[in-house]
């Protein structure tokens, strides 16, 4: 591996450790660290449908991968296998812990075979009513092929065992967890509370469902075959690109398995039956578990009651210019606004957005979509523009992977409302977050622009950090508008002086910025680079860094994933040290200060620093002008950079080291949520 540059899909394994590391912290309550294991199963699953699978597919280009790559990806892919295991084994010893730490709690998750009479009733009760009508197993013959395994769902691999091993039976069973929940509470006693998978309920009712077969015994092991999950679009102009779109969701169905989990303690006659079928040699990623997977269920564990289970409620703080009844559109007339989700509440954005909508003089709406919430409240507030005569135009990014589906729907449901829906730019995805409202009144037209971080999304926005900018200056809100003229006239390129769009501009205008800090640091000035980015893998920006600390630019980076520079090494980044911080709220926001000789410049963008963000997609990054508001940046910041109680330290060991020091402690998403109280100080509510 080349010291100076650590495989971006190495670097994502050990952001996930960080998850990994909150789900043994015993200063997390307890149930938050069942999620945080969800969290890591879940990370997990997309790492292997997406990035596993890009390298196995490089991997077919035999010495010329390594061109493209800038590393091997067949030895990568052995490195990911060795460190997946590892980790494994540790998961597998904190869920032990944390089922040990329940049971003194007296909450007990059980399995078929630990029932009492009662519950034994209960779960026949359930199965019957709830389960058995669901199930539809597939017999395993040697001769035939298996069906179709939907990708990320769990089986249980089914073993009727005969007297003449010969007649043993085989058969898979997909466990219904898309319309049943994966745990069910099962009656108290004597103030105990008992918990049961669904898997188990299952397992108590097989001899049901297989009855017509004569057998000695019956056992289920749990398995899971993740998909390739890339989509493969021909850049063919004549074909329509939705139907493409629509077209490699159905081909990702049958998408190559790229990783096959199984029970350990299945019997290997059954086990080799199965990797043969589904085509699995040495080489794949092939995980021994055990009894359970998918445990990204946890994230939706059912509520036991007990508040010390839980964080702590934080209720969003509202933004101390945006006041109840009064018009917000008004305010930003006046005055730039930026909002700090999840600190302030997502409903701003909507209540925005619900005014324009009835607003007399509002003629037009134009906003990007890339993932929606489930009952999305923006949906509801363009239809209910449209119903009230506005033209609305919505960008959806039929790319925006693992929604692509729900995107499809969204946007047929958007166009039978009257809705202008452009579906993306060929070749290109649309990450950038762009609102823009038009009104007009004597004659005289004012443009309104939101430009953010993160998505138009109220389900994120209560869990993700991101800031959204609402503006009228017109050196922004004029180029928004271009924006959304690039999207409606035929993607002509304009010229812009102010936002910085991707795949532009980017590249040079970061380049320019570094540059000039390294002039400055030459001359003896003052020079630094503050960085809050999700992922920074792009080769190029990173030798740039490298050369900006070789000149003396003080460089500190918050990065929450992937990160391939490497600070602290000498005579090449010296003068980078960078820190990740992985708490309750996932750090999503991003943005760049840029000391400019002591007149700061601020920026805050949707992309991040990684080749994709910067050549294959449509991103924004945007100035910040507002003098407040850069201090608040600077604040939040140095707020982040000042954790040592959730943040750790990045370098090339990779070993995830937290930030101690004798210092007061501080756990920056508290104090950041505290600091954004005092900013806006109207509730008067006691700090945490």
């Amino acid at each position: 591996m080349n010291s100076t540059y650590i495989p971006k899909e190495i670097s994502w394994l050990s952001f996930n450790e960080r998850v990994l590391q909150e789900s043994e912290n015993k200063e997390v309550p307890l149930l938050e660290r069942f999620k945080f294991l969800g969290i890591y199963s879940n990370n997990l699953d997309e790492y292997f449908r997406v990035r596993v699978a890009t390298l196995r597919r490089l991997s077919q280009f035999g010495p010329r991968s390594k061109s493209i790559l800038g590393y091997s990806p067949k030895t990568t892919l052995k490195d990911i296998q060795e460190i997946v295991l590892v980790q494994n084994e540790r998961f597998e010893k904190i869920y032990t812990g944390l089922l040990q730490e329940l049971d003194k709690h007296k909450i007990h998750i059980i399995n078929e075979k630990q029932l009492n009479a009662e519950q034994s009733e209960f779960v026949r009760a359930y199965f019957h009513k709830e389960v058995r009508t669901r199930l539809m197993p597939f017999l395993i013959e040697k001769a035939s092929e298996l069906p179709n395994l939907t990708d990320d769902a769990i089986y249980l691999a089914i073993c009727l065992f005969a007297k003449e091993k010969q007649n043993n039976r085989y058969a898979l069973l997909e466990i219904p967890t898309n319309v049943l929940p994966r745990f069910v509470v099962l009656p108290e006693k004597d103030e105990e509370k008992y918990v049961i998978y669904i898997d188990d309920i299952i397992r108590y009712g097989l001899k049901e469902i297989f009855f017509i077969f004569e057998f000695d015994r019956i056992e289920a092991y749990t398995i899971k075959l993740t998909k390739d999950a890339e989509l493969e679009i021909a850049d063919d102009i004549s074909e329509s690109f939705i139907d493409k779109m629509s077209r490699s969701l159905q081909q990702r169905k049958w998408g190559s398995p790229v990783r096959f989990i199984y029970d350990r303690e299945i019997p290997q006659d059954f086990l080799k039956l199965l990797t043969r079928k589904l085509k699995f040699g040495p080489d794949d990623a092939m995980i021994p578990g055990n009894r359970y997977h998918n445990f990204k269920d946890f994230i939706r564990f059912p509520d036991m009651g007990k508040k010390k289970f839980y964080f702590d409620p934080l209720p969003p703080i509202l933004h101390k210019d945006i006041l109840p009844g009064k018009s917000i559109l008004s305010v930003i007339k006046k005055k730039d606004i930026m909002l700090l989700f999840p600190y302030n509440p997502f409903d701003h954005f909507i209540d925005l957005l619900r005014e324009a909508s009835i607003d007399p003089y509002v003629t037009t709406i134009q906003i990007t979509l890339y993932r929606l919430a489930r009952n999305s409240s923006v949906i509801n507030a363009l239809l209910n523009a449209v119903r009230n005569g506005k033209r609305v135009t919505t960008v959806v990014e039929l790319q925006a992977r693992f929604d692509e589906e729900a995107n499809i729907l969204w946007g047929n449901k958007l166009m039978e409302e009257g809705v202008k829906v452009i579906y993306g730019v060929p070749g290109l995805k649309v990450h950038s977050k762009l609102c823009l409202i038009t009104r007009e009144k004597n004659n005289l037209t004012q443009w309104y622009a939101a430009i953010g971080t993160g998505n138009f999304n109220e389900d994120t926005a209560r869990i993700y950090t991101d800031h959204l900018l609402l503006t009228t200056n017109k050196k922004i809100t004029y180029e928004v508008f271009k924006a959304f003229s690039f999207f409606n006239v035929n993607y002509r390129k304009d010229n812009f002086y102010h936002l910085v769009l991707s795949p532009f501009f980017l590249r040079n205008k970061m380049t320019l910025l570094i540059d000039n800090e390294i002039k400055n640091a030459q001359a003896g000035k003052k020079a630094y680079i503050l960085m809050k980015l999700n992922n920074i893998s792009d080769n190029d920006i990173i030798n740039h860094l490298y050369k900006a600390s070789n000149a003396g630019v003080t460089i500190k980076l918050i990065v929450r994933g992937m990160m391939s520079l490497v600070p602290g090494i000498k005579n090449v980044s010296e003068n980078i040290k960078a820190i990740g911080i992985v708490d309750r709220f996932l750090e999503h926001s991003r943005f760049m200060i840029f000391c400019n000789g002591g007149n700061e410049e601020c920026y805050f963008s949707s992309a991040d620093l990684m080749t994709r963000n910067i050549e294959h997609r449509i991103e924004v990054t945007c100035p910040v002008f507002d003098k407040g508001i850069k201090n608040e940046l600077k604040d939040i910041f140095e707020i982040l950079w000042s954790d040592n109680v959730k943040a750790r330290k990045l370098d090339g060991t990779l070993s995830n080291k937290f930030v101690k020091n004798d210092k007061k402690q501080v756990q920056a998403q508290k104090e950041v949520y505290n600091y954004v109280k005092r900013i806006n100080d109207k509730c008067h509510e006691t700090p945490v």
